[in-house]
């Protein structure tokens, strides 16, 4: 059955879900956004993606600042919608809104819940080592992510997976497995399954200080930083007082040394010590230069062995 639906999102990967609903033949009679915000280092106002996808299409875009203040609820109340989707909004829903469509509000997030509620679960599905996360499709409810589950689907964290990969993946599997759900939901052939709040686990926002690498910890965890804030904010140390950013890096476990120091340095290695193991980094980027293969880095910059990463 052809659906209306009302649909609240703000960042790319929320695309991906848009792009579902649009090929499953359903028709979204709004889309509702953040507030266009400066980017960039002329401050410029700038579109929201899924503003600027809808726009695209002549679809109707409301961007409240507050979507709980009474004239934003009757706003959404001008168009008629079978239920409600959202997709990485960034506003928490009342419970006149969560009332409104005949199907509920569904939300689309980006991990295995109850596991990770709250922001950022993709990079943290990798800062913190996992070898599988995957999208739940929720029932929302007044809370923070506690809402009952609808269906969910795994999917597999790969070693070379970055913040940047994995979050493509999960937005084309949230997008498939959105739409497969509203069609079964619609059909009554889903039974909502509460979370179990003894399981919850939260994670906050991610702030650019957290890539500050701590060579004190374990080579393995530091790559799994390296790879889980790529592409923001990207995971760096200080090399002779200047910034070095590390997109990529190999964990060797048999490194000798104290934690920051550079124990090997070749014309196409450079290898720091960690708290358990080493580092060989892989992909750099030096304050003010662009990002390169550590052989091209070492090329142009004098780096030698028992220099320390600060």
């Amino acid at each position: 059955m052809r659906m209306n639906v009302i649909f609240m999102g703000t960042p790319d990967f929320a695309l991906g879900t848009l792009d579902a609903i649009e090929a499953a033949g359903h028709q979204i009679v709004l889309v509702v956004s953040q507030p266009d915000r400066p980017k960039g280092r002329g401050n410029a106002m700038q579109y929201p993606p899924v503003k600027e996808w809808a726009l695209e299409r002549d679809i109707p875009v409301f961007q409240p600042e507050r979507i709980r203040k009474p004239e934003c609820i009757e706003e959404l109340r001008k168009y008629p919608a079978d239920i409600f989707v959202v997709a990485a909004f960034g506003q928490i829903l009342p419970k006149e809104i969560l009332e409104m469509p005949r199907l509920g509000c569904i939300n689309v997030h980006a991990s295995l819940l109850p596991k990770y509620r709250g922001a950022a679960p993709i990079q943290w599905s990798i800062l913190n080592g996992d070898d599988v996360t995957g999208v739940t499709i929720m029932q929302m409810g007044v809370g923070l992510d506690d809402g009952d589950i609808l269906t969910q689907v795994e999917v597999p964290i790969d070693a070379e997976d970055t913040g940047g990969s994995l979050f493509d993946k999960l937005a084309i599997a949230g997008g498939t497995l959105c739409a497969e759900t509203m069609e079964r939901l619609d059909r009554g052939e889903i039974t909502p399954q509460p979370q179990d709040p003894k399981l919850a686990t939260h994670v906050g926002m991610i702030h650019k200080e957290l890539g500050k690498l701590d060579f004190s910890r374990p080579a393995k965890e530091l790559e799994c930083y390296i790879r889980g804030l790529n592409p923001w904010p990207s995971a760096y140390s200080k090399l002779g007082g200047k910034t070095l950013k590390i997109w990529k890096a190999k964990v060797l476990s048999e490194v000798s040394g104290t934690p920051g120091e550079i124990v090997e340095v070749t014309k196409d290695t450079m290898v720091i010590a960690c708290g358990e193991g080493g580092l060989s980094l892989v992909e750099v980027q030096l304050e003010g230069k662009k990002r390169m293969p550590i052989a091209d880095f070492l090329r142009g910059y004098h780096v030698e062995a028992r220099e320390h990463m600060e």
